[in-house]
């Protein structure tokens, strides 16, 4: 299994934690999330200017590079790993959003490249926030108020959500 594609009807399991656990971590499961993105610019031909553009925008779970210790994990922690992979859909949501609100331009590209490089480091930014606040999934309420959190922020950009 290359990828798993976030869909709001299907939770992670254990069993798609397929990478080998690094043993010289205290570490007891990781996440490989992350956003891809791609984008096509429309031109007029004699001109150059540009008339349009498309964009794909996707969050992305990698099996192969998300691992644990099996012997050591449970489904609170399964539950922590899980909002990882949301917190990479809230960003994919944010990132869809940005780009609706794009007027076309010349120097378009630069710009849709530019905002993938911030919403890369927010992503960032949140993801070792949230390790943080939550000990890594020990500090139960940090946990908790991490989940309710990001449940209402993927719902005010729900029109953004990921498709499939």
């Amino acid at each position: 299994m290359e990828e798993l594609s976030w869909s709001e009807h299907y939770k992670l399991s254990w069993k798609d934690f397929t990478g080998q656990p690094n043993k010289d971590t205290d570490a007891v499961a990781v996440t490989a999330s992350g956003i891809t993105f791609s984008y096509s610019i429309n031109k007029y031909k004699r001109t150059q200017k540009v008339q349009g553009f498309k964009t794909l925008v996707k969050a992305f779970f990698y099996p192969e590079h998300s691992w644990c210790k099996s012997d050591q994990v449970d489904i609170h922690v399964l539950g922590h790993e899980q909002l990882h992979f949301d917190i990479t859909e809230l960003h994919a949501r944010l990132f869809r959003q940005r780009i609706a609100n794009v007027k076309l331009h010349e120097d378009l590209a630069q710009t849709l490249q530019d905002m993938h490089v911030k919403i890369e480091a927010d992503l960032m930014a949140m993801q070792n926030a949230y390790d943080t606040e939550s000990e890594y999934s020990i500090d139960v309420q940090g946990q908790e108020k991490w989940q309710d959190s990001i449940t209402k922020r993927l719902k005010s950009v729900s029109q953004f959500k990921s498709k499939g």
